[in-house]
């Protein structure tokens, strides 16, 4: 019934986020084009609308960005549960192990240095640049926590932050010698988060990992439940974590990567959204994850809405929105929760 009352927020949601804007639309109007459109004219009326316009504004602009938002807060959410039973972190999220660092300097090296202009790279741009950042950064992650011996959660969280650090300095270096303030710009409205740039051309790529990625997690709770228990724990069980670690490692980067490339850095998600879907139905990843993937892509459409309206005709960066919510609610469960990670 949880699972039912969630799918039909959502679903109410993206109708909601379709109607409201700098043109709002009453929302009978906004479900007749949606019902209209989704079964090709055999279901609901569309002689009736106050203005013909509404039919492009809500199918050609609206729809694919709350469709968009839908998509980032479900990547984000999973890659964070999944971050978090990996290196056995609650503080863990898709940026802790070096990704989001990666992507701003893939990013920044397109719009400063020129990197992907060509004809080539017309279409992909700053998405192209940010995503092989985001992987190009995981990989080093996992082949720095491979020296020595057998990947743990203590040595990736460790690399993580080495690598972290390393690009976030390369990525300050760029912006302080280059002599491009509109470049400056981009990248400071990027690394806030946007989905202002959604569109029905880019939503298959978005869609295609995202989807794939949630799919095969939702099949892997019994690996992640073990996780929890620890290294020792698996080894009496005959698992070998260092090899889960390193797929789930790869694919959660990859999964973190395609959404940054399309949305900018957006954070809190990947870290808020696991604690409060454990806090609500526990930490078996069998129940946890369908859960993490319905509240991570409700909490980004609001979030999304939320940055449309707050100020007439301004829309804030959705990076800001999310921080504003997510860092007070972090606060409020170290404080009210006696939190036990995956007790």
């Amino acid at each position: 019934m949880i699972l039912i009352a969630l799918v039909v927020a959502i679903f109410l949601s993206i109708i909601y986020s379709t109607s409201i804007g700098q043109v709002d639309i009453p929302f009978d109007q906004s479900w007749n084009i949606f019902i209209s459109k989704i079964s090709n004219g055999s279901v609901g009326s569309l002689d009736h609308l106050d203005n013909q316009s509404y039919i492009t504004i809500i199918w050609q602009l609206r729809l694919p960005r709350a469709l968009f938002a839908l998509l980032v807060g479900m990547g984000l959410a999973v890659s964070g549960t999944i971050m978090q039973a990996i290196v056995q972190n609650p503080l863990a999220d898709p940026y802790i192990l070096g990704i989001s660092s990666g992507a701003s300097l893939g990013a920044t090296f397109v719009i400063l240095l020129g990197v992907g202009s060509g004809a080539l790279f017309a279409q992909i741009g700053v998405a192209f640049g940010a995503f092989i950042g985001a992987v190009v950064a995981s990989f080093g992650v996992l082949l720095l926590a491979s020296f020595g011996g057998r990947i743990t959660s203590i040595k990736l969280l460790l690399s993580g932050m080495v690598i972290s650090s390393l690009l976030s300095a390369f990525s300050s270096l760029i912006v302080y010698f280059a002599n491009n303030a509109e470049g400056i710009k981009t990248i400071t409205f990027w690394s806030m988060g946007s989905l202002a740039s959604a569109s029905w051309d880019k939503l298959p790529i978005l869609s295609v990992p995202v989807l794939l990625s949630c799919l095969f997690f939702l099949f892997q709770h019994r690996i992640l439940n073990t996780m929890l228990l620890g290294d020792e724990a698996a080894i009496t069980l005959g698992i070998e974590l260092g090899k889960y670690r390193k797929i789930y490692l790869a694919l959660a980067s990859l999964l973190t990567g395609t959404v940054v490339a399309y949305s900018g850095m957006i954070g809190f998600v990947g870290l808020i959204i696991p604690h409060l879907a454990r806090g609500l139905f526990g930490a078996n990843h069998k129940h946890l994850l369908p859960m993490v993937l319905l509240i991570g892509a409700l909490f980004m459409i609001w979030a999304d809405i939320l940055s449309r309206i707050l100020i007439k005709n301004v829309e804030i960066p959705i990076g800001i929105i999310t921080s504003v919510i997510g860092a007070p609610l972090f606060i409020y469960i170290i404080i009210k929760k006696n939190y036990q990670f995956g007790g």
